[in-house]
């Protein structure tokens, strides 16, 4: 469904100097550098699939997608969404694609919204039996029933988003692009957008980008994940492996009746003591959890058990760091 095969999109930039001098010598000749926003960028994504697309601010991820969308043109390389190239057919993309920006609305902010999906099925050209049963669908799932007649203005944060996702979908689109889509929003909100995202994405088999700094949307939404930094792609597989190959690995915490000698296994790493709470470090290549849990209880006398599993956001961490080096 998207193909991104060795892109670069570069940006002419304004070299601006100090001083009052070199402010007049601008006028007459102005200096410029070549920044790359992304660079040699190339990954596939299969129809249905949902992606987590995660940076650092500035990492190339708004780029990216809005040359998925047809707003940007590659300096090199292809891009195509659906066979075709976005750029050069931007109506025909339009019409497949759905966006949605957490900080930017494409909601009218007077009308109600009521109205504001009448007239997107206009713009859009929905067929009248298509428009309704996709509007009742979303407002039952959403839950918008209580603010369809109200003004957009008039919204609260939690309600314009839901809004958005509805008006993103109406005209049955292929592809959704997400950026940000769960800022600033409270968790039940946030529960109730991903259970969202998930049931759309396994009942219409759209396929779903989703570009976030909150890594519980991306552990909680996305199948696969692709890590980019600097404008070049770090990762690209699941989130399972992610997280594993990222990450310092599971964390045991045990406490015990009595504080005992440290336990002599290689393979569980003592990384905090604090007398009868013990943390212990292992890798599920070298132990597996059960394992790791029988050589405690035969060592120690165990009162209380805890294990922290490989955390993506530790992960993420680990991922730039590596590549700062």
């Amino acid at each position: 469904m998207i193909e991104v095969n060795q892109v670069t999109k570069e940006f002419k930039v304004f070299k601006r100097e100090k001083g009052l001098a070199s402010s007049i010598r601008s006028i007459l000749a102005r200096k410029y550098e070549i920044k790359k926003a992304v660079h040699n960028i190339s990954f596939n994504i299969q129809e249905g699939e949902l992606v987590g697309y995660i940076g650092a601010n500035g990492a190339g991820k708004s780029t990216t997608i809005k040359m998925l969308a047809g707003i940007l043109i590659p300096t090199s390389g292809i891009v195509r969404v659906n066979g075709k190239e976005p750029h050069r057919n931007r109506k025909e993309n339009a019409m497949n694609i759905g966006v949605v920006f957490g900080q930017r609305s494409q909601l009218y902010w007077n009308l109600p919204m009521e109205e504001t999906f009448d007239l997107f099925a206009k713009i859009y050209k929905i067929d009248s039996k298509v428009f309704r049963s996709n509007l009742d669908f979303y407002v039952e799932l959403l839950d918008m029933g209580e603010f369809l007649r109200t003004p957009v203005r008039q919204l609260s944060l939690g309600q314009r988003m839901r809004a958005e996702l509805a008006v993103a979908l109406l005209h049955e689109p292929k592809v959704l692009y997400l950026d940000e889509p769960t800022i600033g929003l409270d968790v039940a909100v946030k529960e109730r957008i991903r259970t969202f995202i998930r049931q759309i994405n396994r009942t219409k088999k759209t396929t779903i980008i989703l570009t976030t700094h909150d890594m519980k949307d991306i552990e909680e939404v996305c199948s696969r994940i692709i890590t980019i930094n600097r404008g070049e792609v770090l990762f690209d597989g699941t989130v399972a492996s992610f997280k594993n190959s990222f990450n310092p690995g599971h964390i045991i915490t045990v406490d015990l009746k009595q504080d005992q000698n440290v336990l002599l296994d290689e393979r569980l790493q003592l990384i905090e003591d604090e007398g009868c709470k013990k943390s212990f470090l292992f890798h599920k290549e070298e132990l597996s959890v059960a394992q790791a849990i029988s050589i405690l209880s035969s060592h120690y006398e165990v009162t209380d058990i805890r294990l922290k599993e490989p955390d993506i956001e530790e992960a993420v961490k680990a991922i730039y760091a590596a590549a700062a080096k």
